[in-house]
């Protein structure tokens, strides 16, 4: 006995522990300790859990046997629960599984750690408040709702982590069954004679019905809502399942069995229960009424009356709970003569729990300090300069913008504003906090005299490791910009920039002045002969918002011109070299010739004529025939030439789309050519500048047949272009028709090999706003993506 305590009392630790680690490496932003407080966690549950099972059936008798399988159940979801916790909070995964692994994290912790020991509680509870007898059938029902409730629980996890919406919401339907059945075994228990105590039996029964609920609302966002949108939508069932449910299961539990434990014969018995059903009916109205409130979908001000009833219930009860202990001491002390003391434990272990669960409330919905009173940020207020505020938005597990640059001892604000559904906040690094903001909420930070870099993220769990953080930049003035010869990875370049793929800030404003390249096709020119002159030379180009990057042109642009024309059509190019350092080249795809002469490289000042006629049809590449190739096409010498196939017939808007790389630096430098033998480019385009089409949207008209022509011309990556909400009913590929209008199929994503091209078609079904994307996610996030504008 003695060796089994002393099992107990470790597992017990180890699980305090643990849940200390994780709470603390959550609260510090340490993933190492979220790791080992999770792992201690996992190993004293996983421990718990075997002695469980080898107990068996014995631990309790007869009908009661299948309750002890709840138990069970509930640590073991507490185990999937905690490793899943961890996989978030230490940024195993990233911001593509995050909404799955999160959403499957809160569904098993707490409809299995939470819900399932409550359930198979109540299964004794119920009838021993109504002060019935068990019903033969408990047995067989507990043991088929643990069925339906942990099976269905474990299928919407699964389907939750895999992102398979269908197969959670099938698995929140056999939850749901469980609920349903409980319910009917239930109802059947009810007698015409009063229950025992009236106030138990409606606050367990009130309990029951907002499970119902919860459960039900999650199985409706699952079934007809994306993951993304539940996600979001998550919050509103959280106060139904840990007020409406929790704190109701304890508060009727409590009502029924505090006179029964404190009191020392039938009169007592009935003066305590009598003190702590005091005024109960008004109490349960307005506790219930509370978690309405507070599960509205936008609470708002609503939300703030509903915690003020829930709080208002709960205050009284844990008054009136107060007053039957002291009563039940006094009484102790007059029977005995004693102090009171054996009813001392009891009150101190209710108040340390009723201390430790309003400490947990407050901790899960701060996510930090405001950081008007934050003593580092006030201290760092006292200095001196300029003063700046940067309005900065929370959005999607972003903070836009993700950079910003200032000089050295500029006093920084931050005027932080969350735009996101779901609630987040901001902590600076060694300086101030926002509490937890939910939609629409805001605060302002202020940083002081910032003479350092500094780094700002949301600290909710996993939200950092999804990419929600930001960079305070101090400019150093005389180090490199673009241009200036700078060979230093991720430098060599102005604007709002982090060295890596996807660093840019798209949200950052164009220069003044600034025009996105026109993306329309031009009509075919008369003729059959296409005469044209190309300029190579190097060019200062804003590549990104309030990014320029010197580059290498074909006519003063990055891709070079469109060049359209039919089948049999001559092309005459002259390529003129304005370089006055390096040789170029030209090689077009579209023509069939022997590279010797046309292909050769020219040095600065000289001319070539490359003549080609065009035999296929196709969207073609030319680029820089100069070696190193990679560096020329990666520096931006590369453009398209679109060859219309015999019989096209019209299309309403043609748009012309070249999909490139962008790599930062200086061009030829040692540090750039790096990133392109990586394959590690800062940005993925459309038609050579980050997120274009997203400031300046591609216009057309609803019911208007409109055609695509992509190139990708790498110099390394693919595409796969896609347009969000259309499905297309034409794709052409490298020479010939995939998919046409009169078939039945569909093609959502025109996938390309580098230096491949083609087009699709599609017709917007209404007005509004459509995004295209490259659905390699990496490359829409980090600039290939824009908008087409529908209007009427």
């Amino acid at each position: 006995m003695a060796q089994q305590r002393q099992g107990l009392d470790a597992r017990l630790a180890g699980v305090n522990v643990g849940v200390a680690g994780v709470l603390a490496g959550v609260w510090t932003d340490l993933p190492a300790l979220t790791g080992a407080g999770c792992a201690l966690l996992v190993t004293a549950v996983t421990a718990h859990l075997v002695v469980l099972v080898r107990l068996g059936r014995g631990a309790l008798a007869g009908r009661l046997a299948p309750i002890a399988d709840y138990y069970r159940a509930a640590a073991a979801a507490l185990v999937v629960g905690a490793v899943l916790g961890w996989l978030l909070a230490t940024g195993r995964t990233g911001s593509g599984q995050y909404t799955g692994l999160k959403l499957a994290h809160e569904h098993i912790t707490l409809l299995g750690w939470i819900g399932l020991p409550v359930l198979g509680t109540l299964f004794m509870l119920w009838p021993t408040v109504l002060g019935v007898r068990m019903a033969e059938r408990t047995t067989r029902v507990a043991r088929r709702v643990l069925s339906l409730t942990g099976g269905g629980l474990l299928v919407t996890v699964v389907g939750l982590t895999l992102g398979v919406r269908p197969a959670a919401a099938a698995g929140m339907a056999l939850y749901a069954a469980g609920i349903a059945l409980t319910g009917h075994l239930f109802a059947g228990t009810l007698r015409h004679k009063p229950a025992i105590s009236p106030a138990a039996a409606w606050t367990l029964a009130a309990a029951m019905a907002w499970l119902a609920v919860g459960v039900s609302v999650d199985l409706g966002l699952l079934a007809l809502r994306p993951l993304t949108v539940v996600r979001d939508a998550v919050g509103s069932p959280l106060p139904v399942l840990l007020v409406g449910l929790v704190a109701q299961v304890l508060v009727g539990a409590l009502t029924y069995l505090l006179p029964v434990v404190l009191s020392a014969g039938p009169k007592e018995r009935a003066t305590l229960r009598a003190v702590l059903e005091w005024y109960w009916p008004q109490r349960l109205v307005l506790l219930n009424a509370g978690v309405a409130l507070l599960a509205l979908p936008a609470p708002g001000p609503a939300g703030t009356v509903g915690a003020l009833l829930a709080g208002t219930a709960g205050a009284a009860f844990l008054a009136l709970t107060a007053t039957a202990l002291v009563r039940s001491g006094l009484a102790l002390r007059r029977e005995t003569g004693r102090s009171g003391g054996a009813g001392r434990p009891a009150l101190w272990g209710i108040a340390a729990g009723a201390v430790v669960t309003v400490l947990a409330v407050l901790v899960a919905n701060s996510g930090g300090g405001d950081g008007s009173s934050d003593v580092a940020g006030a201290a760092a207020g006292r200095g001196s300069g300029a003063t700046r505020t940067v309005a900065v938005a929370l959005t999607d597990l972003r903070i836009r913008p993700a950079r910003i640059e200032v000089a050295a001892g500029t006093r920084l604000r931050l005027d932080v504003t969350n735009t996101d559904s779901q609630r987040h906040d901001l902590k600076v690094e060694d300086g101030p906090a926002t509490p937890m903001l939910a939609q629409g909420e805001g605060r302002v930070l202020d940083l002081g005299p910032v003479t350092a870099d500094r780094r700002a993220w949301c600290t909710m769990p996993g939200h950092r490791a999804a990419g929600m953080s930001l960079d305070v930049v101090v400019k150093r003035y005389g180090t490199a910009t673009a241009g200036s010869g700078a060979a230093t990875a991720g430098a060599g370049h102005s604007g709002h920039m982090t060295a890596g793929p996807g660093g840019l800030d798209l949200s950052a404003p164009f220069s003044a002045g600034w025009r996105p390249r026109a993306a329309e096709l031009a009509p075919v020119p008369g003729g059959t002969v296409h005469r044209a002159e190309l300029h190579a030379g190097t060019k200062e180009i804003e590549v990104a918002p309030g990014v320029n990057q010197r580059m290498w042109t074909f006519g003063g642009t990055a891709p070079g011109p469109t060049l359209h024309g039919r089948v049999g059509d001559v092309f005459e190019i002259t390529l003129v070299n304005d370089d006055t350092t390096m040789g170029h080249g030209i090689d077009f795809h579209a023509g069939s010739l022997a590279p010797d002469r046309p292909m050769r490289t020219i040095r600065p000042g000289e001319r070539l004529v490359y003549r080609f006629r065009a035999e296929r049809a196709g969207a073609w590449l030319y680029h820089c025939s100069t070696a190193p190739m990679l560096q020329h096409l990666g520096n931006g010498m590369y453009g398209a030439v679109v060859i219309d196939p015999p019989g096209l017939r019209k299309a309403d808007r043609t748009f012309v789309v070249v999909t490139s790389e962008i790599y930062l630096g200086t061009p030829g430098s040692a540090a750039q050519t790096a990133k392109m033998r990586r394959d590690t480019p800062d940005a993925w385009v459309f038609n050579g500048v980050a997120g274009q089409y997203e400031r300046e949207p591609l216009k057309v008209k609803g019911g208007e047949r409109v055609r695509f022509w992509v190139v990708a011309a790498g110099p390394s990556d693919g595409v796969a272009f896609h347009v969000v909400g259309t499905v297309f009913d034409t794709v052409y590929k490298e020479g010939a028709y995939l998919l046409r209008p009169q078939e039945a199929g569909g093609s959502q994503v025109l996938d390309l090999a580098t230096a491949q091209g083609g087009f699709v078609e599609t017709t917007f079904p209404e007005a509004g706003h459509y995004a295209f994307v490259d659905h390699d996610m990496r490359h829409a996030e980090a600039g290939a993506h824009g908008t087409v504008e529908v209007t009427r």
